[in-house]
């Protein structure tokens, strides 16, 4: 399960673990106008750890999703 919101500054993405077994804490996507940061509640260290791709790394994730194994190098647009 996902929910999407939009803030006044950013586009909120928070996925929800629905699996059965070994459950992970819920995942934070946070889209703005220069990054993306994805953060997630770690009990080990009490902590949120989050981290932070810039739009281009975001845009190579997305397309890493969809392809097979290898080494890729995405097309700058301009």
């Amino acid at each position: 399960m996902f929910t999407i919101e939009h803030d006044f500054d950013a586009t909120v993405v928070t996925l929800v673990d629905e699996g059965g077994v070994n459950l992970q804490e819920d995942v934070t996507v946070c889209a703005f106008e220069d990054c993306v940061t994805v953060e997630q509640y770690d009990a080990r260290r009490d902590a949120v750890v989050r981290i932070t791709l810039s739009l281009h790394q975001a845009r190579e994730l997305a397309a890493a999703l969809n392809l097979p194994e290898g080494i890729y190098r995405a097309r700058r647009d301009g």
